[in-house]
């Protein structure tokens, strides 16, 4: 493959990577904001429901993370072999290892929310939130 094509190749797995973040991040967001709401109070199947929810969209999202991470480390390898010179090749080349950032921190984050989350559901109104942005006045 020539160099052009391989930082095509770079910026499409770029691009899933940022892509497949999203729709777990928005169910996050949302689910949080049901549970300020009052989503713990909830019966035992809409529980269960949002759990499953959350669970099939972070583990479809972190395959494709993990997937579209060790595409772009593979397309890094080849731009090193090839060894054109090129400033944007040898970029990626060295910012290729922040994949692992991908395959591995970003999943075990999703995971510790996932497990906040169902603490928050199945304890409603016993733990305690911090609040951000709210100064108490008196």
């Amino acid at each position: 493959m020539t160099e052009y094509q391989l930082v095509s190749l770079w910026s499409k797995a770029r691009h899933h990577v940022i892509i497949s973040q999203l729709g777990p991040i928005f169910l996050l967001i949302v689910t949080i904001g049901l549970l300020a709401g009052g989503l713990g109070h909830s019966s035992v199947a809409v529980k269960l429901a949002t759990a499953g929810i959350l669970l099939a969209s972070g583990i479809l999202g972190a395959v494709a993370q993990v997937s579209a991470a060790n595409e772009a480390m593979s397309i890094a390898e080849e731009l090193r072999v090839l060894d054109t010179g090129s400033a944007i090749s040898r970029r990626i080349v060295q910012q290729s290892g922040y994949a692992n950032i991908v395959r591995f921190v970003t999943p075990t984050i999703f995971a510790l929310i996932f497990v906040a989350i169902l603490v928050s559901l199945a304890f409603p109104g016993q733990v305690t939130v911090i609040q951000f942005g709210r100064v108490p006045l008196n």
